[in-house]
């Protein structure tokens, strides 16, 4: 292994380091080898930061707000995002600001993932008819579908389970 974590710091081997820095592209010949298309789309892509972050916004409150009434361990955000990739000595500039943006779009898909698991765990743990390609973690504990006597019970049980700590 090349670097150790301490705490949430990220510490690279010195001989390391030093390689990573020598194999940096520097700023002006990555914006000249670099394909015209994806300076021509680099907008749109970043256009989506408003979206993303008023997402962030609505489903963080959403959680803030309903899941203590349900009972509802909250997801810690944290856990979801994570930006530890401008610690790469061999990323310039602009490609540690496009990791930045994907580490945050990535977490943040992932984060209302959990929280929309948890909400489905809590309302409606039952597995769909058809396959569902991308289903989340919880998704394989639901109640099959069409297991209709068991619903009652076992929808109280998935309820009681959000609240317990591994949730």
């Amino acid at each position: 292994m090349f670097f150790k974590i301490k705490g949430k710091r990220i510490e690279f081997e010195r001989s390391v380091k030093e390689a990573h820095i020598k194999l940096r592209t520097g700023l002006f010949r990555w914006l000249v080898t670099n394909r015209p298309l994806n300076l021509i789309t680099g907008p749109l892509i970043y256009g989506m930061v408003i979206p993303l972050l008023m997402l962030d916004l609505c489903v963080t409150f959403y959680q803030w707000a309903c899941f203590p009434i349900y009972g509802i361990n909250k997801v810690r955000r944290s856990d979801y995002l994570v930006f530890d990739r401008r610690h790469l000595g061999y990323l310039n500039l602009i490609e540690k600001f496009h990791c930045t943006y994907c580490e945050y779009g990535n977490g943040l898909m992932a984060y209302m993932t959990e929280i929309l698991a948890r909400t489905e765990q809590y309302f409606c743990p039952i597995k769909h008819a058809h396959k569902v390609l991308g289903t989340h973690g919880r998704y394989n504990r639901f109640l099959d579908y069409g297991e209709a006597e068991a619903f009652e019970a076992k929808l109280e049980e998935f309820r009681l389970a959000l609240g317990r700590r591994e949730s």
